[in-house]
């Protein structure tokens, strides 16, 4: 916790802040409730996240603490002091991550007859089997590098597990003087190329064996060399600074700039160099010597590194073991396949609730906007596509029908750059008109439009989202996405579209709330009018659901509605730097953050209006570069019903008492007599099935006016 400034709010630093969330993942993993193979997958997430943490955050922070003293003393927070807290906490969530994995997964794991079993651990039938499988499967994957005189500079990729050998006691004697020289040897763990971390050994019965492709080579290591009686493996494994160098002037090529600083990337300053404890003093000095890596960049690590590759555990066919299946919903109101999805959208608005139910839908709408012979263009906003985009190739088919399209491509998205290069490329080589997104500004806003010639008129047709259009993520990522052709929502849309082009900033949205022209004021404004309301002595509150909460100035402003009598509702999943119920600053601030099955995504804003609520929902979380940085874009939800469906599945989070934990990380559990669990996840789904099942009757809108941009 922190003071910037006398007489300032506390609040929490941002790093920190980061650290807490990925506890709360790490709490998933430990928690005897969660099937077992589901917790194995919350430790790769917990070891995935703390890769990028590094990568990014600690990587800047280095950056920073290289500073001089007076450009550092500008930061008003000592970046060394900063780095030396987090990674003293990195070490202990280390130290915690190690026991939940010896102490609490893989005892389950036996008894669940499961074996997740080293080269120490086989019997005579198994080892023999592994030393066949190195032979036939692995042995030719591996290209040793020996660290000699004659190795200048050893080049380590980033976050690649290597493994080091330590060869000593030659069995012979020397014919030739180095034939007796202690060697040592890096390989590089041919992961991607074996096609996974894990090698299923042959069942026993009930019993299932499973082992690291790591602890396969330290069994067979001797096949390799033969002449030398020990030969000792560890692990270890860089992290490289993630951070793009990339100067965002006007001119000049994008994708080139994109490219070159990718290929920087790989070659990026070390952020963190994991090592085994086991590792002989020499052997490491010897790899720094040869990488040029210092000491501040050393982690003493375990005898395994990047647990994320649990990813890849092998399920065995063991259902009872994982979360049971939820296939997505049919949605109440859009068409099944092969129903006409501009039809149902011209007839109401639809509220899209993902992973529940399928994004499919948002693929049929582009497909089916693709061969209609009465839409004249389609524009939308990709800031991480897929590998093998279906919205890609849904967009190119309408490139090819001769159809206006026009993408715009944020290249900025970090670690999705060389996917939406590709796609790109391809569209733009179809013909499709492809804007690099906006000078100084990422595009963050998930926007999706199309223009329909109807009586002579065009009509307009739009998606919004708080979710990428990546049919990817939409299996994992808890979004919302609202399809429309209502002319208030559509017409803006499109003001923020023109912005794409002609770069002139926009303002006077009577609906949306758009960043970074009116976001942070509009928010202000509604926040206010709270502020008024509660000193007149009238009900006042604000419900947010953020990803993130760390912009300062509406921080600042929250805590002068909890002083106001504004009662103040956060669920943050990730950073919060709010301290919530500090009387006289944030008494009536209270929050909560959620880890569950899936990762909450969407972003909704609740501000109670005197009794006419407002609610939108949003790309944008209330982050300095979210509000100021970015195009964002929040959308009301103006239909009714639709605004109590995102109400209702809002307060299934407010109720949630089996998955919420408070600001410093304690489980929300039932209050003291009640009886009802309430798992948010689960009751969503169990809602919407029901929604499902009740077809609402089409409901017929007036008539729309023209588009005034012709």
């Amino acid at each position: 916790m922190e003071s910037t400034k006398k007489h300032q709010p506390v609040l929490l630093n941002r790093e920190l802040s980061w650290l807490t969330f990925n506890r709360r993942v790490l709490q998933e993993a430990q928690n005897p409730a969660v099937p077992l193979l589901e917790r194995v997958k919350f430790l790769a997430i917990f070891s995935s996240n703390l890769d990028e943490y590094f990568k990014v955050r600690v990587a800047t922070l280095r950056r920073l603490v290289k500073l001089k003293k007076k450009t550092r003393a500008k930061l008003g927070e000592d970046p060394g002091e900063q780095l030396k807290n987090l990674l003293d906490e990195v070490g202990r969530q280390q130290q915690e991550f190690g026991e939940t994995f010896r102490e609490g997964i893989l005892p389950e794991l036996q008894r669940q007859h499961i074996h997740l079993i080293a080269e120490h651990d086989l019997s005579p039938t198994q080892r023999e089997w592994v030393h066949g499988y190195f032979r036939e499967k692995v042995q030719d994957l591996l290209s040793p590098v020996i660290l000699d005189e004659n190795m200048h500079h050893l080049f380590l990729k980033d976050q690649t597990v290597y493994l080091t050998f330590h060869l000593t006691e030659p069995l012979k004697a020397k014919a030739k003087k180095h034939d007796d020289e202690e060697r040592v040897v890096v390989v590089e763990l041919p992961t991607k190329r074996h096609g996974g971390r894990f090698v299923q050994l042959p069942t026993e019965g009930a019993e299932h064996y499973v082992m690291f492709l790591d602890d396969v080579i330290r069994c067979c290591v001797h096949d390799l060399y033969p002449k030398y009686q020990q030969v000792q493996v560890q692990a270890l494994k860089l992290s490289r600074d993630a951070e793009l160098d990339i100067q965002e002037e006007v001119s000049g090529n994008m994708m080139a700039k994109i490219k070159s600083s990718l290929q920087k990337r790989e070659t990026g300053y070390p952020a963190r160099l994991l090592y085994d404890p086991g590792m002989p003093k020499a052997v490491l000095r010897k790899v720094m010597q040869k990488t040029g890596i210092g000491k501040d960049e050393l982690v003493e690590g375990s005898r395994y590194h990047n647990f994320r590759d649990f990813f890849g555990f092998p399920t065995l066919g063991l259902t009872d073991l994982q979360y049971p299946e939820q296939p997505p919903l049919p949605h109440p109101t859009l068409p099944r396949t092969g129903g006409k999805m501009l039809a149902a959208i011209a007839e109401r608005d639809h509220l899209l609730h993902l992973p529940y139910q399928s994004f499919d839908y948002v693929t049929r709408f582009i497909t089916e906007a693709a061969t209609d012979a009465h839409v004249t263009s389609i524009g939308i906003t990709l800031y991480r596509v897929a590998t093998k985009s279906e919205v890609a190739k849904a967009l190119l088919k309408a490139v090819k029908a001769g159809k206006q399209v026009t993408v715009v491509v944020e290249l900025k998205a970090r670690f999705d750059e060389e996917s939406n290069m590709f796609w790109a490329e391809k569209l733009q080589k179809a013909g499709a008109n492809v804007i690099f997104g906006i000078p100084e500004l990422k595009v963050h806003s998930k926007l999706l439009l199309i223009t329909r010639t109807e009586d002579e008129q065009n009509r307009l047709y739009a998606y919004f989202s708080t979710g990428n259009f990546n049919e990817v993520t939409s299996h994992i990522y808890a979004d919302h996405g609202l399809f429309t052709c209502d002319p208030r929502l559509t017409h803006e849309a499109a003001e923020v579209f023109r912005y794409f082009h002609d770069r002139q900033p926009k303002t006077g949205f009577e609906h949306l709330l758009v960043a970074p022209f009116e976001l942070r004021d509009k928010l202000n404004d509604l926040i206010d009018r709270e502020i008024k309301l509660a000193k007149h002595g009238k009900d006042a509150y604000i419900i947010l659901k953020l990803n993130a909460l760390q912009d300062e100035r509406m921080i600042l402003k929250l805590y002068e509605a909890s002083q106001a009598g504004v009662r103040v509702e956060l669920l943050i999943r990730g950073i919060s730097c709010v301290i919530p119920g500090v009387e006289g600053q944030s008494a009536n601030i209270q929050q909560r953050g959620m880890v569950d099955r899936y990762l909450e995504h969407a972003r909704v804003y609740v501000f109670g209006n005197d009794g006419e609520e407002k609610v939108f929902v949003a790309s944008s979380d209330w982050m300095a570069r979210n509000l100021d940085r970015r195009v964002e874009v929040a959308f009301p939800i103006l239909d009714p019903a639709l605004r109590a469906e995102v109400r209702h599945l809002l307060d299934l989070q407010r109720q949630d008492n089996m998955k919420s934990r408070d600001w410093e990380n304690n489980y929300i559990g039932q209050a003291e007599g009640e009886v009802q669990q309430v798992r948010a996840q689960v009751e969503t789904y169990e809602y919407l099935k029901k929604l499902s099942k009740r077809r609402a009757a089409p409901v017929k809108k007036a008539p729309t006016p023209k588009d005034p941009a012709g």
